[in-house]
């Protein structure tokens, strides 16, 4: 079989995704997620001041999803709400908490050494990002 039949027989058997639908999911589907979050924050914010309420806030997602992870559905969750769940928290705390459950056969040293193999790219380009913007705004908006 020639290239290009090759790529005509690809793109036959290659199902087609709906990018509306997508879209639409996981926009409401990370409308939810921030809905609880900010229930959640309304809640703790009637006992604790508003830093203290923001921390248990962002503990009780990562918890969450955790467990949900864990209880075996989280993975077909995350593929069916689309990236809607993929929210810096939710997300992180799924991809950890997968991360060890792969690895929990092999011993405590194994599941700690692989814990952030899919969180680690998402703190570097995070924490390097934030580095490079915050240079941009003190070199350039904070000059004039």
């Amino acid at each position: 079989m020639d290239k290009i039949k090759y790529q005509k027989y690809i793109e036959e058997i290659t199902p087609k995704t709906n990018k509306l639908k997508n879209a639409l999911v996981s926009f409401f589907s990370g409308g939810i997620i921030s809905i609880i979050g900010l229930l959640l924050f309304n809640i703790f914010n009637n006992y604790y001041n508003q830093e203290l309420s923001i921390s248990f806030m962002i503990i009780t997602l990562i918890f969450i999803t955790s467990v949900i992870t864990c209880s075996g559905f989280g993975d077909e969750l995350f593929s069916k709400l689309q990236c809607g769940l993929i929210i810096p928290i939710t997300g992180f705390s799924h991809s950890i908490t997968s991360s060890i459950l792969d690895y929990k056969k092999e011993g405590l040293i194994t599941m700690g050494s692989n814990a952030f193999k899919l969180a680690g790219s998402v703190i570097l380009y995070g924490i390097t990002s934030s580095i490079i913007f915050t240079l941009i705004k003190v070199i350039i908006i904070d000059k004039f």
